[in-house]
């Protein structure tokens, strides 16, 4: 469990080059015999492949997947992209042995493309972006009369000349009437997308409905409006007959699903191994060419304060964002001629995963750092499948929809081999099954990640070998506690 202090526990991973999953067909990968250590929580690392190897991040010369389309083709799918992650669906599904029955989900899932945030646009873009007949939706409804179908109201972002503060900031997309962020017209489709393949694999295990059941389906949403403009998309495809569902959502104060409860504890250690750590800055100092090119076309200012270079998140975003919406890579609107390249741009979608990796993997804090600031809704996920085992929930599916910093914790405490920037609409789905045998009854958890049984760094799973595929979900209890602790635990552990 989480505590301030506590003995070092070293723990060793050795994997093969058969195990490297072919999502990575664009950049493969190379193994290696890899340690770490970690306090507290015993850190087993994850496997060094290209995607975590420096050398090869500054000097590769391939994508670490799809960054121009939401679509995969068929023989290829379950390979990173980030545009579209894959996701559960019927036609790669394995289906258990007939002695489980499946009880319960439980689904988390990051948001599907939108616009890149206002912070990661460029003081001045050489493009435009048009949202014209798309955008947020936003209205009260109440339960009685005509309050009960109001008009819809969608907003469109616009400015005003006679308005002396609007120069005052950059004007990004110049004279855009999109929000930013904003789900886009591709995102939402592949929203419903997404849920209708849901839908195809879950309709008959779970029996479903075509309208959602508030009895049997719950949807939770965060605070931040894209993640309800994806779940109307979303609903619209898993329950197809429903037009009015309620969505829960925590105040932000204490927000588990967006990780936004206060862990004092969680910044600080966080910061040890990224900004105080040499580890981290290595990266940032060997790619100063790269950001030197990239500042040439953006007009960022090396020195700027808005975090341009302390990571490459920022520019990640915006050249991720564009190549999504099939736009083109940036110029300079100083000099057209001055433009992003594609291996340029493929070399900062290198450095994001890098980053990710280093996040919540490969920094031997990473685990500790993912216990304590996404602890909170695992701790719901476990209260959710205990109910089922016991016998007190009605509930046959929960699903949340979230964001990238939502599963990159998740997937850190459950240490996953190969870690990733979780891209659009990725999805984590733990799967709750009863088997019986000679009367009596046991449940069986089943993790999915990109559809697939999820390979871990873990010592238990499928033949202790990391996979979660049907291990009995008292392991994944008693994990959970070693590695979170009690409600009680978790909130001390935040403070110190």
């Amino acid at each position: 469990m989480v505590r301030g202090k506590s003995v070092i526990k070293i723990a060793m991973a050795i994997f093969t080059a058969s195990q490297i999953s072919r999502q990575y067909i664009y950049c493969l990968a190379l193994d290696f015999v890899n340690f770490a250590s970690a306090t507290d929580i015993v850190h087993y690392p994850p496997k060094l492949t290209n995607l975590n190897n420096l050398t090869f991040v500054l000097n590769g010369i391939c994508t670490p997947g799809i960054f121009n389309s939401s679509i995969t083709p068929d023989f290829e799918y379950g390979m990173y992209n980030w545009c579209n992650m894959p996701h559960v669906r019927a036609r790669e599904y394995q289906t258990p042995s007939s002695a489980y029955t499946l009880k319960y989900i439980e689904i988390i899932q990051r948001h599907h493309k939108r616009t890149p945030y206002a912070s990661n646009t460029f003081f001045k873009e050489d493009i435009p972006w048009d949202c014209t007949g798309e955008g947020p939706v936003y209205y009260g409804k109440g339960t009685v009369g005509v309050t009960d179908d109001p008009t819809v109201i969608q907003w469109s972002a616009y400015t005003n000349s006679q308005n002396p503060f609007t120069n005052s900031v950059g004007p990004g997309f110049v004279g855009s009437n999109c929000a930013f962020p904003q789900i886009t017209t591709g995102g939402l489709n592949d929203s419903y997308t997404h849920g209708a393949d849901l839908r195809a694999v879950y309709t008959e295990r779970l029996n479903l409905s075509t309208k959602a059941d508030p009895n049997t389906f719950k949807i939770r949403v965060t605070s931040n409006p894209i993640t309800s403009q994806v779940s109307g998309g979303l609903l619209k495809g898993l329950f197809p007959d429903s037009s009015d569902v309620a969505a829960l959502i925590q105040a932000d104060a204490f927000d588990s699903l967006t990780a936004s409860y206060s862990c004092p504890a969680a910044k600080s250690i966080f910061t040890a191994y990224t900004t105080d750590s040499s580890n981290w800055t290595e990266h940032l100092v060997n790619a100063a060419g790269i950001y030197e090119e990239l500042d040439e076309v953006s007009g960022i200012a090396a020195d700027d304060t808005a975090g341009w270079h302390t990571s490459f998140d920022h520019y990640y975003d915006n050249l991720s964002a564009k190549q999504c919406d099939s736009k083109p890579l940036p110029c300079s609107v100083n000099d057209t001629f001055l433009c992003v390249t594609q291996p340029l741009a493929d070399t900062v979608f290198r450095l994001g995963n890098y980053e990710y990796s280093y996040y919540y993997r490969d920094a031997y804090n990473s685990t500790l750092f993912s216990a304590l600031s996404y602890g909170a809704w695992v701790l719901e996920l476990v209260g959710h499948l205990k109910e089922q085992v016991e016998g007190t929930s009605d509930v046959k599916y929960f699903h949340n929809v979230a964001h990238d910093g939502s599963l990159s914790p998740l997937l850190g405490i459950l240490q996953i081999s190969e870690m990733v920037w979780p891209g659009m609409g990725s999805e984590i789905v733990f799967e709750l099954y009863e088997k019986n045998s000679n009367s009596i009854s046991n449940f069986f958890l089943r993790v999915l990640w990109g559809g697939q049984p999820m390979q871990t760094s873990l010592p238990f799973g499928t033949n202790s070998g990391g996979l979660l595929d049907m291990i009995p979900v008292e392991d994944f209890f008693e994990y959970v506690h070693n590695t979170i602790g009690t409600g009680p635990e978790l909130f001390a552990a935040c403070q110190k």
